[in-house]
């Protein structure tokens, strides 16, 4: 059991984006396709992270072409390259699950007023 926690201590990521439910992000997703690999851009709040260690995870979500889009993305992934924080937000819940039922303005997320 030793040895499965010291690989877990290896591959964990040592430049940890500081975010927080309601944040709108900017995730750097690399996307191999065939012999290429490419960085594709995901843009939306988050709305719920699960901690846990190597398999901690957020859940990020967008509305493209009026259809809502939820990615979950593994944060020491390597397949992630990088997490921009685009706008702090402020929310009173550790989960933004109600934000699926909303449509249009209510959907957003207070800024934080600084």
């Amino acid at each position: 059991m030793d040895a499965l926690k010291t690989i877990a201590q290896d591959s964990l990521k040592t430049e940890i984006p500081q975010m927080n439910i309601g944040d709108t992000v900017r995730v750097a997703v690399k996307i191999k396709e065939g012999d290429k690999e490419r960085i594709q851009m995901f843009e939306g709040t988050v709305i719920a992270k699960k901690h846990g260690g190597i398999s901690e995870t957020f859940t990020v979500r967008r509305v493209s072409y009026g259809c809502g889009v939820e990615r979950v993305f593994p944060l020491h992934s390597p397949n992630v390259a990088s997490v921009e924080v685009v706008r702090k937000g402020r929310v009173r819940r550790g989960k933004l699950y109600y934000l699926r039922d909303r449509v249009g303005k209510a959907a957003k997320v207070k800024g934080q007023i600084r």
